[in-house]
């Protein structure tokens, strides 16, 4: 028979496992300490952004659903935010990030980020998004599984590779800041890292010696799965594995029809998965290559990432000339037909076992349309500034969600255009304001004279079209209503529209932005306010109990003093001092009379 001391101890026992736990999803927990390093990736000496000082930062790996806790700790030496490109943050904008939603955390302090990865599966990453600092590093990956009770479109691959590849300067990140701030252009860049490496020496006029580069390790006769994002400044990169077909398998969260690309050009911001078997002779390492695409002249010859495939058999090291991209470096539309191939797999599931195509998107009907053109930089007030329909966003002081909180009149105005404006450009904190569960179409009007790639905060979009030339209402008769690929980040060609479909059922304020850095910088985005119809703290989350306060809010902000790892230990402890207090008390009540 059960004693009430046995029954008690029992009770209590479950109140400390579920302290622990806190919740029926998982928690898992990171702690960051974002500082400067001194690397040399292409061989010069330079300050670059690490996570526990390591440059790229760590690949999170979580599975859907599970509760995500980052303790970030800034020791650069200016303000930092993380946003997490591709996570939704279901009904909780206050984990996001970006200036809109976050007060900056300041130098020396600490702020930790709690957020779900709510009904999501894929691949993404992260980066810090203020002040140019991306084109330093700070990015890392995110990659979230799917449970083991969901089924995946193809067998599990022998392994797991995340590549980061992007275009990087010598310079560091506060000197390119300079230049745009002096209204100058950044020039070619000075290379192409992968994995924060530089080139293998495939040519020795391009490549100077002592470089340090990727090796990809790998067994012969299995497959892998390749994870790559395109985390760099400007340049769209075209991705190819010597000797390699790449069977693309799914694009920031959505299992996309299976097909093979010899080569696939990745934009910026952009994230895509490969399946690549080990099916070659292993004569020699393969070349691993990411070169520039849509650029003139032997200058840009130098804009090439190569690693190495590296087979446990292989025979020798890779030599010769790299494997052939397309015919034609600045060919855009045999890209864009590339882009329109990449379709949804509709029958199969993804977090959720239903199918991915049991949305019809194509159904719906729009409640919104914005028509959203960009044009070459411009001076505005003598500062050379990038508009989408004529206005150069600038973020207030007071970021925009928490002014709403507070009731703080004036932060912003909610009169952004819904097309092409005629006027004078200009400079405004103007943001869209949206219906919750509304249904949105914006098309993306590029007049500028390179490819412009677009995020999305809070969602994945339908891409329904693209095509060159001006948008009209007669286009909407080209669109895809049925598979188009479900994403977050979408290229527009030069002389050319791309068009997306979104259903608005994620109650906060998103950052819609160029994700081109200089572009970016410049002041092209806009957010899009999508409020709660039945109140603060409804459908929404509340506001978390360690929000930063700034702007005309600062008053409300209790200061940090600067610390650091000492701190966190002191914390580690008293999380331990109260579950043995637990145990000690359960220990006594055993030996109750």
């Amino acid at each position: 028979m059960l004693t009430w001391r046995v029954v008690l101890v029992a009770v209590l026992a479950a109140a400390v496992l579920t302290w622990q736990s806190n919740a029926a999803d998982p928690f898992a927990y990171f702690d960051w300490d974002v500082s400067y390093i001194t690397a040399s990736p292409l061989g010069v000496p330079q300050k670059v952004i690490a996570i526990n000082k390591k440059f790229p930062g760590p690949v999170m790996n979580v599975t859907t659903n599970y509760n995500v806790v980052v303790n970030v700790l800034n020791s650069l030496d200016e303000p930092l935010l993380i946003t997490w490109d591709g996570i939704e943050m279901r009904k909780n904008c206050w984990q996001d990030g970006v200036l809109g939603t976050n007060c900056p955390i300041p130098s020396g302090w600490n702020w930790t980020y709690q957020f779900q990865v709510k009904d999501q599966i894929g691949s993404f990453f992260y980066f810090p998004s203020l002040n140019f600092q991306r084109a330093a590093g700070g990015y890392g990956g995110i990659t979230v599984n799917n449970r083991a009770i969901i089924s995946v479109p193809f067998g599990t691959p022998d392994g797991d590779f995340t590549l980061f590849m992007g275009d990087w300067y010598k310079k560091n990140h506060t000197d390119l800041r300079k230049l745009l701030d002096d209204g100058k252009a950044l020039g070619v860049p000075d290379g192409v890292l992968i994995n924060g490496k530089g080139p293998y020496q495939y040519n020795t006029s391009l490549v100077p010696s002592g470089i340090d580069y990727e090796t990809i390790n790998v067994e012969p006769g299995k497959t892998y799965r390749f994870r790559v994002h395109n985390v760099g400044i400007s340049t769209s990169l075209n991705f190819r594995i010597q000797g390699h077909n790449l069977l693309m398998a799914e694009t920031e969260g959505t299992y996309t029809v299976q097909q093979n690309y010899t080569n696939l050009d990745i934009h910026v911001g952009q994230s895509y998965s490969f399946l690549v078997t080990m099916d070659q002779n292993a004569s020699s390492d393969y070349y691993i290559v990411a070169s520039a695409r849509f650029v003139n002249g032997s200058v840009w010859d130098r804009v090439t990432g190569v690693g190495i495939l590296h087979y446990s058999n292989s025979k020798g090291k890779a030599s010769g000339p790299l494997p052939e991209g397309p015919n034609d470096v600045y060919d855009k539309t045999w890209s864009m037909n590339q882009a329109r191939s990449i379709r949804t797999n509709v029958s199969t599931g993804a977090a959720r076992p239903n199918p991915q195509g049991s949305f019809h998107y194509g159904q719906i009907n729009v409640t919104q349309v914005y028509v959203l053109q960009n044009l070459p930089p411009v001076k505005i007030n003598g500062k050379l500034r990038t508009t989408l329909n004529g206005v150069s966003y600038v973020p207030p002081e007071t970021p925009l969600r928490l002014a709403d909180l507070y009731d703080k009149s004036g932060v912003y105005t909610a009169d952004f255009p819904t097309g092409p404006t005629s006027g004078p450009p200009k400079m405004s904190s103007s943001i869209i304001n949206a219906t919750y569960k509304g249904f949105m179409e914006i098309v993306f009007q590029n007049n500028n004279t390179v490819v412009q790639t677009y995020h999305l905060d809070g969602y994945a979009f339908f891409v329904v079209g693209m095509d060159y030339g001006v948008w009209t209402e007669n286009s909407r008769g080209t669109y895809n209503k049925w598979d188009g690929v479900s994403r977050c980040t979408i290229q527009v060609f030069p002389g050319a529209w791309t068009a997306i479909m979104v259903s608005l059922d994620n109650v906060g304020i998103w950052n819609l932005r160029v994700e081109n850095l200089d572009t970016w910088y410049l002041g092209q985005e806009v957010y899009i306010n999508v409020p709660d119809p039945s109140g603060y703290n409804v459908t929404e989350m509340v506001a978390p109990g360690n929000i930063l306060y700034c702007g005309l809010l600062k008053d409300k902000q209790k200061q940090q003093v600067p610390h650091g790892s000492l701190a966190a230990a002191s914390s580690s402890v008293l999380a331990n001092s109260k579950i043995l207090t637990f145990m000690l008390l359960l220990l006594a009540l055993m030996f109750l009379p």
